[in-house]
């Protein structure tokens, strides 16, 4: 979807029709989760301070996230994509995979299907959406971001390895700024530079990374579209609208997270092992404490007192500015059996 969480406020409401909006944050606290195009023409980008947001574009208009009314929505978008195939991966509220490759309109072009679709959302729901289609997940992923907004773009088979080459490796899905910086340290620019290093090159740049730079430039990526995708992390988190220096301050509002991470626990009827305390500081840089036990829980009771010895765990860097609890290790996860050998006598 283009620009999903605002696109859905500019049509619930018209006067923001054609106007900078950034969903999340305010120009005095938190965090842009989403800016329409008018907003990105100014260079505000989901994840940038509100304060930041506003220096870039001084009419921008922010409005609060309304989730509830985000997922209604999805699950209309994710409804007509089962019109065509059952083989559905979202990745988000606003994202998802499909595999057409066997469809229930029995169309052979993946591109009409795709244009039917996007037609399909822009007639039923009036928001816009653009499309990649290509042989893969990422060359599909890649291609999807080309004509945006309001597009799509097909790699078809024989085109693949040409349009890989000449791909500047910061439009490679997963490659971040931070490897596409190192990569650039190293003399590469675009994939034919990446398909120029050797798998032991990249390893060695990269770990475990550099196997999967050396396969996709390449063309090569196996993952299915897994239409039932397990989800591996719960969370809930806050960010106040005045820093908070005081640990007594942040278990009150620690409290109430744990209310709404209990329900989402609750309603989702998860369980987990693994839970996390992330902490974001004034200066914006943050961390992470977590802590694994030996068995499942959900309950705020259960899991509260753990969250409290994270705090503690170690002396706070600075004044805080967003807390946030999160679950991970999850019961929904899949577990490989363990096989043991055993020993008789003979």
């Amino acid at each position: 979807m283009d620009a999903f969480y605002a696109s859905v406020e500019q049509l619930d409401d018209p006067d923001l029709l054609g106007k900078a909006v950034a969903v999340g944050g305010s120009e005095i606290r938190g965090v842009v989760s989403a800016a329409s195009y008018e907003a990105r023409k100014f260079g505000v980008r989901s994840a940038m301070s509100g304060v930041l947001a506003k220096k870039k574009c001084p009419h921008l208009i922010f409005v609060r996230p309304r989730y509830e009314r985000y997922k209604e929505i999805s699950v209309k978008i994710r409804a007509i994509f089962y019109d065509y195939t059952d083989l559905v991966e979202p990745l988000s509220l606003d994202e998802a995979y499909l595999d057409v490759t066997e469809n229930k309109m029995n169309n052979t072009s993946a591109s009409m299907i795709a244009e039917e679709i996007r037609e399909r959302i822009w007639n039923e729901l009036n928001l816009r959406a653009s499309a990649g289609i290509s042989i893969n997940k990422f060359i599909a992923k890649v291609a999807s971001d080309i004509n945006k907004p309001n597009g799509q773009k097909t790699i078809n088979p024989e085109d693949v390895i040409p349009f890989l080459e000449t791909l500047s490796v910061n439009k490679f899905y997963g490659v971040g700024k931070v490897t596409a910086a190192k990569m650039h340290n190293n003399g590469i620019f675009t994939g034919l530079d990446l398909k120029q290093k050797s798998i032991e090159e990249l390893t060695t740049l990269f770990g475990k990374s550099g196997a999967y730079y050396y396969k996709i430039v390449r063309g090569i990526h196996n993952s299915e579209v897994k239409p039932n995708r397990i989800r591996k992390s719960i969370a809930a988190e806050r960010t106040f609208n005045e820093n908070l220096s005081s640990e007594i301050f942040m278990l009150e509002r620690l409290d109430k997270i744990g209310d709404e991470l209990a329900r989402r626990m609750h309603k989702s009827k998860t369980k987990g092992k693994t839970i996390t305390l992330k902490i974001k500081y004034s200066d914006f840089t943050q961390q992470t404490r977590s802590k694994t036990i030996s068995y499942f829980i959900s309950e705020k009771k259960d899991f509260m007192p753990i969250v409290k010895e994270l705090l503690f765990q170690e002396k706070l860097k600075n004044s805080v500015r967003l807390l946030g609890i999160s679950f991970g290790n999850l019961n929904t996860e899949k577990t490989l059996p363990i096989w043991v050998q055993l020993k008789f006598d003979f």
